[in-house]
This record gives structure tokens, C-alpha cells and sequence, in this order.
């Protein structure tokens, strides 16, 4: 049907012009820029080196490739570098795309891609048309046109959630920018403030509880919004609702460097690219109490401390789904120190499970388990997806402050099916930010759960229940396990050294990890300190403490907490 609708697109009267033209507000990488005027093409994990090689002719190692290139994604990247060489090679797959493509073919004509791809093309209209002759300038408008008119057709077919959000927000910007197409702008904007309502929960989140699809769902509505208002239109009273309730979400998943937390398939963000939204929106920073989007916050001095405190995503939202619940990230000044594994989709499908699996995320695991569990693959987005199921039924979360820091206390029944146990974690952060006190009990409660675990213990030979603590360290920590095994030390680029130590219950361990990046070639190799031991009895505690033995020596300074601005 895409297809269908797309072919009768390209027969439309073609747009002639600008009515309007909305302020550029994508972001892009000048690094990348420059790599791909030098013909190194890294999308979705894989790197094409083609330097002779037009970007439309290249080897397509994987779909996820492809749909980065027909979303003109890469677009942003060019015109960040803006001479000569970038213009050309943008300038020149641009008016290859529409002698290949703009007929209504090829497998860009989506609705999610169609919008992400008109977004680039308006916003950066001046440096594609830049030195172009008429017949390209008539070509331009025309393919606009066509994609216009398909988007109003199609913007159904795309999924709901991010998909959409992005096919109604091209639909508006092109409806706004071009002659002729402004008839399609109020019925865009009822159906983004529909979405805008059923999507945007209470919390300012999302079905997928991802933080970095949040900040893409944040950007794109705040793009929306800033084209109504200069076209002196003002948007629905949903659309600017959901701005308002998301700001201060995304500013409860933001670590003290300004990146997002990573979970559930979610990455740091593009840098920048946070704080460039939330100063659009508007919205002022105000105090933020309980959950937010399913995350806890606990933040004093320079340190920050993000916890999954949720079940995971559920239904189809769970495709990209992590088995995360009670970890936690935390980030000294400007620097990342205790991490999830991350994402592996980008490295491919072993990777992908791997970085879904419990023992990726800094939390306890028992051995051999995940606190949820992959179930039977469904193709969606035209992907064979994995879906979460048998996930943490019952969870609950208590915060508190007081005079000697702020403090977390949360369990879930991710275990008591399997083995009758319930994971319980309470964290206390000092006041000045410079300890963190954490400890992990496995119980069990009740007489169902009793006579589970007696059940394994019997399986087990009464030999006990192999768990794990883990605690992934981000790459530039530098790590060491003293001669006595009772203490790690971790060397932070600012200078920073914090140290490591547990109650002695359990033998502790440093061992290999990987941090997981998308736009990396492979995974970056790390550490991760692991307490392990073994559940005998109905209860078992792990104690443990991590606080900083040293200060960022003076003259080497990272930027503190303070000195990142307030948005």
C-alpha cells in the first residue's frame, strides 16, 4: 500500500516554493560530517568505506543501514561542516535520491522515514539549493510535494509511539514551509495532539520507558510547536500539555554530565541535543518528587544515581525491552562511573540478547537468570523481535531524606517464580555526594514462595542458589583489585579516586564487561566488580560501599554540577 500510495504521489502538482520556512533546529556532528565527505559511510553499527562510491550505491550490510540513509539523517552531519566538498556531496545524493527514488519507489517510502527525511530537506534548504540551477530547484519542490501529499495518506500506517510522532511532525513542517500544502496542517495537528494523549503518560513518559526515544519524542514536539507559533498558529492544548509533562522527566533521567541514563535500548544522547530542547521548550526546571518515567533520582553534591525502580516495558513496547529493574547508573561530576552494558542491537543479535539479559545491568542477578525473560519474536518494524515476558509482578519503592543523605529502598518478585525469592536493594547517598552505601538481600516471603525455594534447594543438593551483584564500570575508570581482595580502587579521568568495598559475606571479583555504543564499530572493552555468592537459608544480604577517598587534584578541574546550566 506504501507503495501504491507513494506512485500516485509522484503524479501531484508540485509545490513551487516556500511560504514559509521554519528555523533549522537539528543538530549535527561535525566529525561525522567530515568522515562522510571522505566517503566513510558508519551507520547503525557498520562502517561502509567507499570513497569513490555514491551513497545510493552502496553495500547495504544490514536494513537498519539502509533506513538511515533514506531518513537523511546524515544531512544534519553535512551541513554541520558547511564548505565546498560537504555542499557537493550533499547537493549530489540529494538529486540522486529524486532521479532513483521519486517516482514512489524504493524502501524510504515509509511514513516515519518520509517525515524524518522532509524535516532535513526543509530545514536545510538553503545549503542543498545553494548554486543549483532552476531545473534542480523545480525537481526539489516537486519531490517535497510528492512526499507531502504520501505523508498525508499514510501517516496511519506508522506505528504508534516514536514512528508516528515523527510522520505527523514532518507533515506539519511541510504543510507550514511549502505553497499549497497548508491544507494538511490541521489535520496533523489534531491527530499528533491525539497521540500526544494516548502516549504521553502522567509521568512525562513512554510504553517503551526508553529515555533517549523520550528526548526524540521531546525534540520532535517541540520542533512542532516552534513551527506553529512562527507561522502564527498555536498548537493544541495536548501537544503543549505533553511538552510540559516530559521536561521534567527527561531533566530526573539526566546524570550530572548532562547525558541520559541507558536503559532499556535507550543511549547518552547526542550531545547537546538535551539541552538544546529543553531550553526551546520553555518549560523551567521545577522540583521533581517520586517516579519519573518508572526511574528514580537520588542527587546530592556532584554526584547523580538514576535507578530502573520499574517493571519493564510490557507488549510491544518490551522489543527493546532490558531485564534492568533495580539497577542503577551513577556519574561523578562529569564523569560516568558505575554503567549498564547498554545496547547491542547495533552488533547484532547476539549482542542484541546479551545486552538484554539481567547480568548486563548493575544489579543482582541469580546465576543462570534474568529478573525477566525473553518469549516468543514477533516481526515488528519489519524486524523479528523478542518480546519481555514473565516480568517482576510485584515491586515496590520508598524514598526518603534526611539529615545524613537521601535514601532508596526497592524490591521486586522478579525470582519468586522460579526460585521463591524477592530481591530487595536499598541505597543511602551521603548528604555531600561523596559516598554511597548499598546493600542486596534475597528472601523469601510467604509459604508458596518457601516451598519454591525448598524445591530448588532439593534440585541443588542443598548445595544453595548461585547469585551475583555486578557493578559494570564505564571505560575511562581505571580499576584495580587490591592483594587483599577486600577493596577496588577506581581512577576517574578528572583525578578522582573512589574505593570499592563489601561486607566480606561474599567473594569479590573484578572481570571483563563491554560498553555498548551505537555508531561504534564493536563493543568497548571494560571491567565490572562482581560479588558473588550463595543463598542457603530463607535470607541472605550482600553490605557494600563505594566512596570517594580522593579529590580532583588542584588545576585538573571537571565542570561541577553547578556549572551546568539549569534548563
Amino acid at each position: 500500500m506504501n507503495r501504491i500510495q507513494a506512485r500516485r504521489s509522484a503524479l501531484a502538482r508540485p509545490a513551487t516554493g516556500f511560504v514559509s520556512q521554519p528555523e533549522p533546529r537539528t543538530i549535527g556532528t561535525f566529525a561525522k560530517g567530515r568522515q562522510l565527505t571522505a566517503g566513510n559511510f558508519l551507520f547503525a553499527g557498520y562502517l561502509v568505506e567507499a570513497p569513490e562510491t555514491g551513497i545510493w550505491d552502496l553495500p547495504m550490510p544490514d536494513s537498519s543501514f539502509e533506513e538511515e540513509l533514506q531518513g537523511f539523517g546524515w544531512l544534519d552531519d553535512l551541513a554541520s561542516v558547511a564548505d565546498g566538498p560537504a555542499r557537493q556531496r550533499a547537493q549530489t545524493w540529494l538529486s540522486e535520491w529524486i532521479a532513483r527514488y521519486g517516482g514512489g519507489h524504493g524502501p524510504g517510502w515509509t511514513p516515519d522515514l518520509t517525515g524524518r527525511r522532509l524535516i532535513r530537506w526543509i530545514n536545510h534548504a538553503l545549503f542543498l539549493l545553494n548554486g543549483q540551477d532552476r531545473e534542480m530547484s523545480i525537481a526539489y519542490f516537486r519531490s517535497l510535494a510528492q512526499q507531502t501529499i504520501f505523508l498525508s495518506r499514510r501517516w496511519q500506517a506508522a506505528s504508534s509511539g516514536l514512528p508516528r510522532f515523527e510522520a505527523l511532525t514532518g507533515l506539519i513542517y511541510a504543510g507550514l514551509a511549502l505553497t499549497g500544502m497548508e491544507r494538511f496542517v490541521n489535520t496533523a495537528m489534531q491527530a499528533l495532539a491525539r497521540e500526544c494523549a494516548a502516549k504521553i503518560d502522567d509521568e512525562g513518559g513512554i510504553p517503551t520507558r526508553n529515555p533517549e526515544e523520550l528526548l526524540e519524542v521531546f525534540t520532535l514536539l517541540t520542533w512542532a510547536a516552534s513551527a506553529l507559533a512562527g507561522a502564527g498558529r498555536i498548537a493544541a492544548k495536548e501537544h503543549i500539555s505533553a511538552i510540559e509533562r516530559i521536561a521534567p522527566t527527561l531533566r530526573a533521567l539526566r546524570h550530572s554530565d548532562g547525558g541520559l541514563a541507558r536503559f532499556h535500548g535507550g543511549g547518552r544522547g547526542l550531545v547537546g541535543r538535551l539541552d538544546h530542547a529543553l531550553a526551546a521548550s520553555g518549560v523551567r526546571a521545577g522540583a521533581n518528587t517520586g517516579l519519573s518515567m518508572g526511574y528514580a533520582r537520588l542527587s546530592t553534591g556532584r554526584t547523580s544515581i538514576i535507578i530502573d525502580a520499574s517493571a519493564p516495558p510490557a507488549g510491544r513496547a518490551s522489543y527493546n525491552g532490558h531485564a534492568s529493574t533495580l539497577a542503577f547508573e551513577l556519574t561523578s561530576g562529569r564523569r560516568p562511573m558505575i554503567v549498564n552494558c547498554g545496547s547491542g542491537i547495533s552488533f547484532g543479535e547476539s549482542w542484541r540478547r546479551a545486552g538484554r539479559a539481567t547480568p548486563s545491568h548493575s544489579t543482582l542477578g541469580i546465576d543462570g537468570f534474568s529478573s525477566a525473560r525473553l518469549g516468543p519474536s514477533r516481526f515488528i518494524g519489519g524486524h523479528r523481535r523478542e518480546l519481555l515476558t514473565d516480568v517482576p509482578k510485584k515491586i515496590s519503592v520508598q524514598q526518603a531524606a534526611g539529615a545524613d543523605g537521601i535514601s532508596f529502598h526497592g524490591s521486586h518478585s522478579g525470582y519468586v517464580s522460579t526460585h521463591g525469592l524477592t530481591h530487595a536493594r536499598e541505597l543511602v547517598l551521603s548528604i555531600d555526594g561523596r559516598s554511597l552505601s548499598g546493600g542486596d538481600t534475597l528472601a523469601v516471603l510467604g509459604d508458596k514462595s518457601k516451598k519454591q525455594f525448598d524445591r530448588m534447594m532439593n534440585r541443588a543438593k542443598l548445595q544453595g542458589i548461585d547469585f551475583s551483584v555486578r557493578f559494570h564500570l564505564h571505560p575511562d575508570v581505571d580499576a584495580a583489585l587490591d592483594l587483599g581482595g577486600s577493596a577496588v580502587s577506581l581512577v576517574l579521568k578528572s583525578g578522582e579516586i573512589w574505593v570499592f568495598r563489601h561486607d566480606g559475606f561474599s567473594k569479590m571479583m573484578l572481570e571483563p564487561s563491554v560498553y555498548l555504543e551505537k555508531n561504534r564499530l564493536k563493543p568497548r572493552a571494560t571491567k565490572q566488580i562482581v560479588l558473588s555468592g550463595r543463598a542457603m537459608e530463607y535470607a541472605v544480604r550482600v553490605g557494600w560501599t563505594l566512596a570517594k577517598a580522593q579529590d580532583t587534584p588542584s588545576g585538573i578541574r571537571d565542570l561541577e554540577q553547578d556549572d551546568i546550566p539549569t534548563l
